[in-house]
Parts: structure tokens; C-alpha cells; sequence
């Protein structure tokens, strides 16, 4: 390979990274062609890619990203699970995938949010509930409060409503 063709596999390689929320170095060791076929096709169906390139020029991509402390796990085959959107979607089927067939591919790390995870944080971020999920929990505990405000508040307009009410019949009382 050229040097100008190594420049834009990395530059390439340097935009995918930076757009993305989370991404995971894996060793693919042991899969055949037709299990990281199939693997591909589940990534690809949460919106995730996965992508094999030389370890070098791996390397001068994080460089350029500022992630020199995660370029040590560039060694021997490896292989990178880009999430875009969604960083446990891609842990989730990386993990789901690994245990059916027999840990492959293996997690060397991690980097989410450009922090980098080991493979038990990995796995751990995998159990949590997809972000839909997450975000319908945030929006359940934000809503219960105001419900308990807003009854609170109908019950004192209520509670408001029959006084008058009742200091209008006593006025009536009086007047007759």
C-alpha cells in the first residue's frame, strides 16, 4: 500500500473514531468467515459497523484523536466495533454474540465518551437496558413527582373551593 493510500485509510479511520460514541477493539481469533459474516450483520442491523484495519495505521489514527493510551491494545488481529449512536447497543451485541460462540470475539477494550473501558466494564455496560429503556426511566421519575405536585395542588384548590364555599353559606346564614 502507497503512503497516500495509507493517509486516507487513516484520516478515514480518524473520522469514523471521532463520530463515534463508543468503540471496542476486539480479537476476532477463531471465528470463521462465515461467523464474522454473521456477527457484521447483527452489528449492522443496530446501526453498528465493524471494521479490520492494519494495526499501524490503527495506531497514527489515535494519534490524531488523542487516544495514544488505547493504541498499546493494537496487537495481533484485531478488530473494531464502531458505535455511532448508541454505545450499549454495539456492547450488547458484541457480548450476545461472544457468548454464543464460545467468548469470540474477546474484548481487548473499550472507549466510550473517549474513555477507555476494560472488558468487564464492557460486559457490564452490555446488561444495562437499551437507551430507550433508560430514557423512559428518566422520564417515569421525573413525571411522578409533578403527579404527586399536581395532586397535591388539586386537592389545596379543593380543600380552598369549600372553604369559600362554606364562609359564603355562613354569610347567607347570617344575612337571612
Amino acid at each position: 500500500m502507497r503512503r497516500d493510500e495509507k493517509d486516507v485509510v487513516v484520516t478515514d479511520l480518524q473520522q469514523r473514531l471521532d463520530g463515534a460514541s463508543a468503540f471496542y477493539l476486539t480479537d476476532f481469533t477463531g471465528l470463521s468467515v462465515k461467523q464474522i459474516t454473521e456477527f457484521r450483520s447483527r452489528l449492522r442491523k443496530q446501526g453498528v459497523e465493524y471494521v479490520v484495519v492494519k494495526n499501524t495505521l490503527a495506531k497514527r489514527a489515535l494519534e490524531g484523536l488523542e487516544l495514544t493510551d488505547v493504541a498499546q491494545f493494537f496487537a495481533g488481529p484485531t478488530g473494531l466495533v464502531i458505535g455511532r449512536s448508541d454505545a450499549v447497543a454495539a456492547a450488547k451485541v458484541l457480548s450476545d454474540f461472544a457468548r454464543e460462540f464460545g467468548d469470540r470475539p474477546t474484548v481487548k477494550v473499550g472507549v466510550v465518551d473517549r474513555r477507555p473501558y476494560g472488558p468487564e466494564q464492557v460486559k457490564q455496560l452490555a446488561a444495562m437496558p437499551p437507551r430507550e429503556v433508560l430514557l423512559a426511566q428518566i422520564a417515569g421519575g421525573l413525571q411522578a413527582p409533578m403527579s404527586r405536585l399536581v395532586g397535591g395542588m388539586s386537592q389545596l384548590m379543593a380543600g380552598f373551593a369549600r372553604a369559600v364555599d362554606q364562609l359564603r353559606q355562613q354569610k347567607e346564614g347570617a344575612a337571612a
